[in-house]
């Protein structure tokens, strides 16, 4: 990703990580779309694909396991802090951490409300970031309970498809 970096910071656990090992698949003036391996391995999370909205304030990730049979889709409701500087721009995409599920048959799963409680009672995270985080995820509920889930998923769905078709034919195919 050259002339651009994206760290993940989480607020818990605390830790800033440098995503120096994910590929950029696409980059325009609303999302930036990446495909990753698990930092950590885990039991059955494997890989998968990522579409950052910075401005609307959450991620959609498709998480694949070891056998890249999909898991669920995966929605983090974030924060971005954007800065260049020397041609080089850089992203902290803070997790905000409440997170939405979506999974294969359709359920959703809204999670880790806890730790968004937890994290402004111990003043981990500032009052506007609670209120952003709870618009952001209001916002993204919106667009899922109202069907339109899929326009996001398309973007992912639209740069998993070029670079599984750039894989299986060792060619370049624009993004």
């Amino acid at each position: 990703m050259e002339g651009l970096r994206l760290y993940r910071k989480r607020i818990i656990p605390s830790e800033c990580i440098l995503l120096k090992d994910d590929i950029l698949l696409d980059r325009d003036n609303e999302t930036i779309i990446t495909k990753w391996n698990t930092l950590h391995p885990k039991k059955t999370l494997d890989h998968g694909y990522s579409c950052y909205f910075p401005e609307r304030g959450f991620k959609v990730s498709k998480f694949y396991d070891h056998d890249d049979q999909l898991i669920s889709w995966y929605c983090d409701i974030i924060e971005a802090e954007h800065t260049e500087e020397d041609g080089v721009e850089t992203f902290i995409f803070i997790d905000l951490l409440a997170d939405v599920i979506v999974y294969p048959d359709g359920r959703i799963r809204v999670v880790d409300l806890d730790e968004l409680a937890d994290a402004q009672r111990d003043k981990l995270i500032t009052p506007d970031q609670l209120q952003a985080a709870l618009r952001h995820l209001d916002r993204l509920l919106q667009i899922i309970y109202k069907g339109n889930f899929g326009t996001l998923q398309a973007y992912v769905n639209s740069a998993e498809e070029k670079d599984r078709a750039r894989a299986s034919t060792g060619r370049r195919i624009p993004c």
